[in-house]
């Protein structure tokens, strides 16, 4: 592995010089998280505007070599528990394994391997006495959520104490996203996170950020206040949200007309959210 000091704004999937499994800093996790990338091919069925994966593309990953994947996770792991992965690599104050992250260079649940990388962790981690010590978890857009292969191994995740982290940057509408740059319907949006919330713990993960200096105004805020409240009342129980800011630069054609918003503002919709009954996580 190489030497150089992981960083909170450094997420790069070859950190550890491997093709599925990578170690990161993370603002949100509060120490290290061993990623997982089923997506190396760098593509995703969203393009999110504020994405960090260079040469993003449409489609679906390639098929995941599950043997590796397993001997890499197995080698990350044991450099971090048994090595001196932490001393070398982290800086003091994040020198705690905090999970293991589906999350990587596209969605994915995407790959027909998921439900079997879930099993592969729960194995890994139980290998080296972490199973229900470590969080397992999933990073996703929500999109595949229908499939009964995607909900199982979701509920499979709640048995190794996982939990779901859900893209909602935005209330969902009928028609086009221009922070996701996708169609959504938000029925279907609806549809799968209520499938999430019953089958593992989920939060809502939401990224804000002013587009050509201009943040979003009080009429976009008020709608996705009005879902959030709308999911409380519908018995759709989240365990909060995860709000964040711009942390990394995006590697998307919109990079430069992205900005972050002000902590006064975040910090001020962060108060919003937690007064419909929401704990809120605010990283800026």
């Amino acid at each position: 592995m190489t030497a150089a000091r992981l960083r909170v704004d450094d997420h790069a999937r070859d950190a550890a010089g491997m093709t599925y499994v990578y170690p990161v800093v993370s603002r949100r996790a509060g120490g290290v998280s061993v990623g997982i990338n089923l997506n190396p091919n760098n593509a995703c069925n969203w393009r999110c505007v504020y994405c960090q994966v260079p040469d993003l593309k449409r489609g679906g990953p390639p098929p995941v070599a599950l043997a590796q994947l397993e001997a890499e996770l197995t080698t990350m792991l044991d450099e971090i528990v048994h090595g001196d992965f932490m001393l070398r690599r982290v800086p003091e104050g994040a020198r705690r394994l905090n999970d293991v992250a589906f999350s990587g260079n596209g969605e994915p649940t995407m790959s027909p391997e998921f439900p079997a990388a879930v099993e592969l962790v729960g194995r890994v981690l139980a290998r080296f006495g972490l199973a229900g010590r470590i969080r397992v978890v999933l990073i996703t857009n929500g999109s595949q959520l229908y499939k009964p292969a995607v909900q199982a191994a979701v509920e499979a995740m709640a048995g190794l104490g996982g939990e779901v982290w859900f893209k909602l940057d935005r209330a969902p509408h009928d028609g086009f996203s221009a922070v996701n740059q996708v169609q959504l319907k938000a029925a279907s949006v609806r549809l799968h996170l209520a499938a999430a919330v019953a089958r593992c713990s989920t939060w809502l993960q939401t990224c804000m950020f002013a587009l050509d200096d201009v943040l979003p105004d009080e009429a976009m805020l008020s709608a996705y206040l009005d879902f959030l409240a709308s999911l409380r009342r519908d018995g759709i129980t989240l365990q909060g949200v995860l709000l964040y800011g711009l942390a990394r630069p995006s590697m998307q054609a919109e990079a430069s007309r992205l900005s972050p918003a002000p902590a006064e503002w975040m910090q001020a919709l962060a108060a919003r959210i937690e007064s419909i009954g929401l704990p809120v996580k605010l990283s800026l």
